[in-house]
């Protein structure tokens, strides 16, 4: 892995948590774990409180170029002293596939915290989800009504009346000579060269390249063909060329295509940052590898095997240990009574998290309180202009307080315990061999892992939430090989006096004996 250190101070009386200090430690942290440091951030004397720390804005930005794998902090509270914060531009890092992780804290978040982070990040992706189904519901009816649904219209039309493409007299008459050129022998090479030495530009007032075409020789709207997702509506806007002139095209380029190069499937380790080898405490990263048959394997490896300094730990199956984490955790976890008890915990930590708001509802009952008594002092005669001004002063001040709490809320909205209840019974019933069910149960409820040769160990993202299960009981359950199409019996299996009665048909767990809640 490949990380960059982020590194923050306050103010210049901080010691300890100097910038030298927290790089130190954090290149420490890096060494012992195999983990390759290629650049560091620093932010001097900038509280955060903010987000608005040039260095810390930097490394999000550049996190997009796919540089580095993981952010090294001294601390979290580094990153951020706002879980709402934190929780943004965590997954902001997560969309380029990047996780933050701290040198010096072996939870990385406090109980129920990271719940709540995680639980806030998942809210919002569901409800962005939704709302992008109800735009495609609406692009697809305009669809089907032959509008166009937006974005920059394609070379040779133009945006006429009711959203409807037409057919621009002036760029039409290019598509048809680029088809016509093309069919008929000559390259996209020096069809390009011929538009741009008459002067002529692409809709993006660009010079025409190569890749101009690829696009345009591709797109069956030139032949009156309209299509969104999967809705294929035949002449719903005006042809430029003929369906046989699309056709010798197509077998044109097909003809000339070159056996593209396989693209490398990108495969998501789960559990990287979180899975420890129990025997060393380094951390167990992602390695692969092809067999004599030319098969591809991926498995978790020990950063102290992989350089060498004496572990003796073995490798771990990938499909193996991340599925078995997910199967154990929807047992331990997502049981009614435990939902219940954490989402009544998660309550109390969005009270904690949101510590202005009590103080502003506080200000704005007394506020209340001063305007009434005013109000009945006027009311038994007491009316002067020193209370005018008084009450003008108070009911400015009301309205400021509201303000204040309503832009509160909206930034930072609170669940119920209802709506808590309901989100993570979502997770109850998912399909364990789902790559984004296996990623989202152990991103919200998997703090992390520890491997020993006998058994692991594995700590939740809430309080006193730990459970230990043999390796001897899960290879029982599961066999050798955790990975992919259905279990080879379908019958319930009970564990050895551990822990879990085992479903092998639905991967579904049963408690059947008692946890230390």
């Amino acid at each position: 892995m490949k990380a960059v250190i982020y590194a923050r101070y306050s103010s210049d009386n901080q010691r300890e948590e100097s910038i030298e200090g927290q790089v130190r430690e954090c290149t420490e942290y890096a060494n012992y774990n195999g983990i390759t440091v290629i650049g560091t951030y620093i932010d001097r004397a900038i509280s955060a409180k903010t987000d608005n720390r040039p260095e810390f804005q930097r490394m999000i930005h550049e996190s997009s170029k796919r540089l580095f794998d993981v952010v090294i902090v001294w601390k979290l509270d580094r990153f951020a002293r706002n879980r709402y914060d934190s929780a943004h531009y965590k997954n902001m890092l997560h969309k380029n596939n990047v996780k933050v992780i701290s040198a010096k804290e072996n939870i990385s978040e406090g109980p129920e915290g990271i719940i709540l982070e995680a639980m806030l990040e998942g809210m919002a992706e569901y409800y962005s989800a939704e709302l992008g189904q109800k735009v495609k519901r609406g692009q697809t009816e305009n669809a089907l009504q032959g509008k166009f649904n937006g974005g920059p219209s394609p070379l040779g039309y133009t945006l006429g009346k009711g959203h409807r493409l037409e057919i621009d007299a002036v760029t039409a008459p290019l598509v048809r000579e680029a088809f016509t050129r093309y069919a008929e022998g000559e390259t996209i090479k020096a069809i390009a060269e011929s538009f741009n030495e008459r002067g002529l530009r692409t809709r993006a007032n660009t010079s025409f390249r190569i890749n101009s075409f690829d696009s345009v020789f591709r797109n069956r709207i030139y032949v009156g063909e309209y299509r969104y997702h999967d809705v294929v509506i035949p002449d719903a806007i005006p042809a430029i060329i003929s369906p046989e002139l699309f056709e010798r095209v197509q077998k044109r380029k097909e003809k000339n295509k070159r056996a593209p190069a396989r693209a490398k499937a990108i495969i998501e380790y789960h559990l990287s940052t979180k899975l420890i080898c129990g025997d060393c405490e380094r951390m167990m990263v992602g390695e692969s590898g092809t067999s004599r048959t030319g098969k591809k394997h991926y498995y978790y490896k020990c950063a102290g095997v992989k350089q060498h300094k004496g572990c003796k730990s073995k490798t771990i199956k990938k499909d193996w240990i991340e599925k078995a984490i997910v199967a154990i955790t929807i047992n331990r976890v997502l049981k009614d009574d435990e939902i219940d008890k954490i989402s009544g915990k998660l309550v109390i930590a969005q009270e904690q998290e949101n510590l202005m708001l009590p103080s502003l509802h506080q200000q704005l009952i007394e506020t209340d309180g001063a305007i009434s008594n005013l109000l009945n002092a006027i009311q038994q005669g007491l009316f002067n202009v020193s209370a005018k001004q008084r009450m003008d002063e108070l009911e400015a001040r009301k309205e400021d307080l509201k303000v204040n709490i309503a832009q509160i809320e909206l930034a930072k909205p609170k669940y119920s315990k209802d709506e808590l209840v309901r989100w993570m019974s979502r997770f109850k019933h998912g399909d364990v061999n789902s790559l984004d069910y296996q990623r989202q149960i152990i991103d919200f409820f998997v703090n992390s892992v520890r491997v020993f040769e006998d058994r692991i160990l594995i700590i939740y993202n809430y309080k006193d939430g730990t459970e230990t299960v043999s390796i001897a009981d899960i290879k029982a359950a599961y066999g050798l090989d955790f990975g992919g199409g259905s279990p080879p019996l379908c019958r319930p299996l009970v564990l050895r006096p551990t822990s879990f009665a085992i479903n092998r048909c639905s991967f579904s767990l049963s408690l059947v004996s008692s946890l230390d809640d």
